[in-house]
């Protein structure tokens, strides 16, 4: 009996880490990694342009990393997928073809609305947002410059 519950108990615990989650962040230079935790990382650029990261910031330039989740599975499948000779450099693990050419449609949209927006806002005499009134809103010089930048940052993000 104790055999059964500790072969069953085992098994749970394997079922359980199997289905791990992969998360993406980029370092100070823009580079893209892959972890398989949440814990907090860390970022700078030393005087010579090295790139460093830690799990504390003990650096005065250090900067706290955004972990984006990637997929379900593990590093190595990430790894396998970016590898492999059809995925272009990426894939989602478990991914088919009809599911990459979708989500590489979608992705291609989303970063040519994200530029046109971004575009527009550039060229606008003057930005405002619409008040709970329906009226108009113009905004300063630095909301403006600060809305700009915000949305240069999700082009960046949307389009890379």
């Amino acid at each position: 009996m104790i055999r059964i519950l500790t072969t069953t108990v085992l098994l749970i615990g394997l079922c359980l880490t199997a289905n791990a989650d992969v998360w993406k962040w980029k370092d100070a230079l823009g580079k893209t990694h892959f972890v398989d935790t949440l814990t907090p990382i860390y970022t700078w650029v030393d005087d010579v342009g090295k790139v460093h990261y830690a799990d504390k910031p003990d650096h005065e330039d250090a900067v706290s990393v955004e972990l984006v989740w990637h997929s379900s599975g593990t590093i190595a499948d990430v790894k396998n997928a970016a590898d492999s000779p059809d995925s272009g450099g990426y894939a989602f693990p478990g991914e088919t073809a009809e599911e990459r050419a979708e989500r590489e449609k979608a992705e291609a949209y989303y970063c040519k609305r994200a530029t046109e927006i971004y575009e527009s806002y550039l060229n606008a005499p003057q930005l405002y947002r619409t008040g709970d009134d329906g009226k108009r809103e113009y905004l300063g010089k630095k909301e403006a410059a600060a809305t700009i930048a915000e949305t240069k940052a999700k082009k960046d993000e949307l389009c890379s």
